[in-house]
């Protein structure tokens, strides 16, 4: 059960949210309730299979999802917000952490996570369900790594909002993190820079370009390093 939520955040809050949605959340309610109802709907399907009487905590997540989000958007609308990418990094990251914290609370209210030591909770049921293990890895290295880095990188190397629309590059990079991964499983390692050769051979125009060599090289490194430790937490299950 612990590790299904987390799962299906990944994949309500990240996988199911397309740029078109994203772009309609950010400027509408309703667009907040459309991604919110895509979010109950999955927290109830993956809740469902370990506890269909769970569901009063799939509404509660749900709710607080709408509460969030909106709450985000309301406050965007009502006022001006300092337009940095510092800033779009840390409400990036209190927006996670509140939706993380809502799950973690439902779970220890509902008896399925210790509030006194939830890590250790998290790691015997990761090393209980392997395969959920895995699809939470993996599931978190495509759309939720790719906002991830898009966020920081933006946000610490040019203080810049990340702009997802110009992610030319996000399937590229979605299959270099899913290689990676797997090679590093395998225990593969040598394969792993010959994975991120080819971007480093056609990023020829990125890398000519002074202003956009240093953001260019710091995303594909860090992309990397996310695929990497995946790997690694992985290999030890």
């Amino acid at each position: 059960m612990i590790v299904a939520l987390f799962l299906s955040h990944l994949v309500g809050d990240f996988i199911l949210q397309w740029n078109g949605l994203a772009a309609w959340k950010s400027t509408s309610q309703k667009g907040v309730l459309v991604h919110c109802l895509l979010v109950f709907l999955t927290t109830w399907f993956f809740a469902r299979l370990f506890d269909p009487g769970w569901w009063p905590w799939v509404f509660f997540i749900g709710s607080s999802h709408m509460v969030i989000d909106g709450g985000q958007l309301w406050l965007r609308q009502r006022f001006r917000w300092p337009h940095q990418g510092s800033f779009a990094l840390a409400r990036f990251a209190l927006d996670q952490i509140l939706h993380v914290g809502v799950i973690v609370f439902a779970l220890s209210a509902s008896g399925y996570l210790s509030p006194l030591d939830p890590g250790r909770d998290l790691l015997l049921a990761l090393r209980q369900h392997p395969w959920l293990a895995y699809g939470l890895g993996y599931a978190f290295i495509l759309m939720p790594a790719w906002v991830t880095v898009k966020f920081f990188v933006y946000g610490l190397v040019q203080d810049v909002v990340p702009d997802f629309r110009s992610g030319s590059d996000k399937y590229v990079g979605i299959m270099e993190r899913v290689l990676i991964t797997t090679f590093v499983v395998l225990g593969q390692y040598i394969l792993v820079p010959l994975v991120t050769l080819p971007r480093l051979l056609l990023g020829g125009r990125e890398l000519a370009r002074e202003d956009g060599k240093n953001l260019y090289l710091a995303e594909l490194l860090a992309s990397v390093l996310l695929a990497v430790a995946v790997g690694l937490v992985l290999r030890q299950l």
